[in-house]
């Protein structure tokens, strides 16, 4: 059982214990078979809601438990630890994402009619920002929504969305001032999957996360009431830079969590593989390789626990989320590859955990906002603070 706050949380301990029963029982046994198929089961998410994983830090008058954001980190920090990246990225996009920007920038009548169904599994949630010529500058998105007197109307189309093919509920990111310069002008909706004029393309095939569904989407004269604009019209800029924070400090404590799985999965494995008649755990370089690797995972685990208590007091900047995102995935892909080497040839082969784990860490310096955006974005903070 991974406890990655180090919590001595009553609530905790039981809600991981939990989590590992769930994984042991309904994932375990599927994964590797889901994993070929490129996706996993609509039924999991159903399950994942019954057993009360989904949304646990929406107020409970919206169906969540009210949990804090320790609480609510911890479950898919616990599935990430046990491997299954694929279930955990869509259950933070779903719950530590989606569900935010509805609770935080939502109408009474828009938490009402979808944090319910969310928390339940009924509804799967996705965000639609990326596009095929806007990753990480949302300044050069082309969909566009124009209100007709009734009706918003939103064309165009995105690309790389988690949860894409299970998806009911989709905020969608357009432009709705074509006149406005840079990243002005852009609004936020809510749109059900079973809109006439929206559809999925093919559920795409990745490096890695093979079995979390990621898609194409596209919007063709898609009409949505005017009641599904979320956050106010042409400020869904600002909404999503609010939202960062989270996002961010969500990927680092998943890549931390993946960090100890890998550590532990190798630790293992060096101890048991003997080359020239001893365990190679016993190799001098080994063990400083080791050594260097627990060093680093201590240190992005402290900080990421600094940033913790940050966000718990709404003090977390988007300059220090970016440096967590930044230094933790970082470590991810470094302690990957390091890990794997470990294990030589067999390394190499997808039946051994570790290449699952190498292949499922390379996205983590991607989404969210690439590398290069988080040194960009830590720099200015840099530099601001000191002029």
């Amino acid at each position: 059982m991974f406890n990655f706050f180090d919590s001595n949380r009553e609530d905790v301990g039981l809600l991981l214990s939990s989590v590992k029963k769930f994984c042991d029982t309904h994932i375990e046994p599927n994964y590797d078979t889901w994993e070929t198929d490129g996706i996993f089961p609509k039924s999991l998410w159903h399950k994942l809601g019954e057993s009360g994983f989904l949304c646990i830090d929406i107020p409970e008058k919206y169906g969540g438990q009210g949990a804090d954001p320790e609480l609510a980190m911890s479950v898919p920090s616990a599935i990430t630890y046990e491997n299954y990246g694929s279930v955990s990225v869509g259950m933070s996009v779903h719950s530590d994402i989606v569900a935010h920007y509805i609770l935080n920038l939502g109408t009474e009548e828009q938490k009402q009619t979808y944090l319910p169904k969310m928390a339940s599994g009924d509804y799967i949630g996705a965000i639609a920002m990326t596009e095929p010529a806007a990753g990480s500058d949302l300044q050069g998105i082309k969909t566009h929504a124009k209100f007709d007197g009734s009706n918003w109307v939103i064309n165009g189309s995105k690309t790389f969305i988690t949860n894409g093919q299970h998806a009911d509920l989709v905020i969608v990111a357009a432009k709705t001032n074509l006149e406005a310069k840079g990243s002005s002008g852009i609004s936020l909706f809510l749109v059900e999957a079973d809109n006439e004029g929206f559809s999925r393309g093919r559920n795409l095939e990745k490096l890695g996360l093979h079995s979390s569904d990621t898609s194409e989407l596209f919007f063709n004269e898609l009409k949505v009431p005017e009641s599904a604009l979320l956050g106010g019209e042409d400020k869904g800029f600002i909404s999503l830079m609010e939202e960062l924070p989270r996002e961010r400090l969500a990927l680092a404590v998943n890549a931390v969590a993946a960090i100890r799985g890998m550590l532990d999965i190798t630790s293992n494995y060096a101890q048991e593989r003997e080359a020239f008649g001893k365990p190679i755990s016993q190799f001098q370089h080994l063990r400083f390789k080791f050594a260097e690797m627990e060093t680093k995972y201590r240190l992005n685990s402290a900080f990421i626990k600094e940033c913790l208590n940050l966000f718990q007091t709404n003090s977390l900047d988007t300059g220090t989320a970016s440096m967590a995102k930044l230094a933790s995935t970082e470590a991810q892909c470094e302690i990957a590859d390091t890990c794997l080497q470990m294990f030589g040839g067999y390394g190499y082969m997808k039946e051994y955990p570790i290449s699952r784990a190498f292949a499922d860490a390379r996205i983590q310096k991607i989404y969210g906002g690439t590398s290069e955006i988080m040194l960009e974005l830590i720099s200015r903070d840099s530099f601001s603070n000191k002029s």
